[in-house]
């Protein structure tokens, strides 16, 4: 089926071209609203600034398709191939993208805001700028668990996103919003998030092992038992953030803003606190060994039972601190 002998079918009301060899179709700017595609060939085709918005393409082959500036809002892509295909500034807006293949997809400043992406492979895909805020990645173990191992998501909006068990390992998320994310049991281990925002997320039993948050704001982030150990946090707004038993051994943590965070039972051995900010900070029962503290301020930190008798404090101001053993520091 050529392209004039689709729209002029579509155009006097067929709107169903399940299975339709539709491959390598030239349909640039076509108003094709709504239209079922199911299970179509159109792998190579021109979509171009298309309208496909509540478009029906489950199970569709858009593999190596064009589909730059084009309009899928609230478009069904359920287990459609994208592979390789060319996103670039189209506009998903609430599309159905669950189970679908995105592995190496172009996706440069395209909206998935509010996209369903359960079980959607975005491995390898260029995320650059992409817009999803409020979209649904989360793992469900029975049914769904999206991948975005190696994806590139630098400056990506991915605020109020639901990331909830995501392997994130490895991926490129600097300078992403992040703020208000669900990133609990997320693997962000060896991930780039730096200058990175975290305000507000929940993080909660996260692997953030060996991950670069240099710059990163986690202001009143969420972090109750995560693992960051090894993790680069040089500069990183930790103010107000709750990190009860987190684990931050060897932690390079220069320069870092905790004032004010809850790190009850905390292990920070052996990290580098150097010139940190732990003002009014909650260390009680802390892990201090060999704790690198030198010209850090921890007045009026609360340091009840912190074992902290290894840890480093030379020119650290500890006026008006509780000490371990319960005394004020004058």
């Amino acid at each position: 089926m050529d392209a004039n002998e689709l729209l002029k079918r579509y155009e006097n009301g067929e709107t169903k071209f399940i299975e339709a060899n539709l491959n390598g179709i030239n349909l640039f700017g076509a108003d094709l609203i709504g239209i079922a595609l199911n299970k179509a060939d159109l792998g190579n085709a021109i979509l171009i600034f298309s309208y496909l918005s509540r478009g029906i393409l489950n199970h569709a082959n858009l593999v190596c398709t064009k589909l730059s500036g084009a309009n899928l809002n609230q478009a069904s892509l359920i287990s459609a191939n994208l592979h390789d295909a060319n996103l670039h500034g189209a506009t998903l807006q609430g599309a159905d993208l669950r189970n679908a293949n995105l592995t190496l997809a172009y996706m440069l400043d395209t909206n998935l805001m509010n996209a369903d992406l359960r079980g959607a492979d975005l491995s390898g895909a260029n995320l650059t700028g992409a817009c999803l805020r409020g979209a649904n990645l989360r793992e469900e173990k029975r049914m769904y668990s999206a991948s975005l191992r190696g994806a590139n998501l630098h400056k990506a909006d991915l605020r109020g996103a639901d990331l909830t068990g995501v392997d994130l390992s490895k991926v490129d998320l600097s300078g992403a919003n992040l703020s208000e994310a669900t990133l609990r049991y997320a693997d962000l281990s060896d991930a780039n998030l730096s200058e990175a925002i975290l305000h507000n997320a929940s993080l909660a039993d996260t692997n953030i092992g060996g991950a670069n948050l240099k710059g990163a704001n986690l202001m009143n982030a969420r972090l109750e038992r995560s693992n960051l150990i090894d993790a680069e946090l040089t500069g990183v707004n930790l103010y107000g953030a709750i990190m009860a038993d987190a684990k931050l051994t060897r932690c390079q943590m220069s320069g870092v803003n905790l004032s004010f965070a809850r790190l009850n039972r905390v292990d920070l051995s052996r990290a580098n606190l150097h010139q940190a900010n732990l003002t009014e900070t909650d260390l009680v029962d802390a892990y201090l060994a060999r704790t690198d503290l030198t010209g850090a301020n921890l007045s009026k930190a609360n340091l009840i039972r912190a074992e902290m008798s290894s840890a480093n404090l030379t020119g650290a101001n500890l006026r008006g601190a509780v000490m371990p053993d319960g005394t004020i520091n004058d």
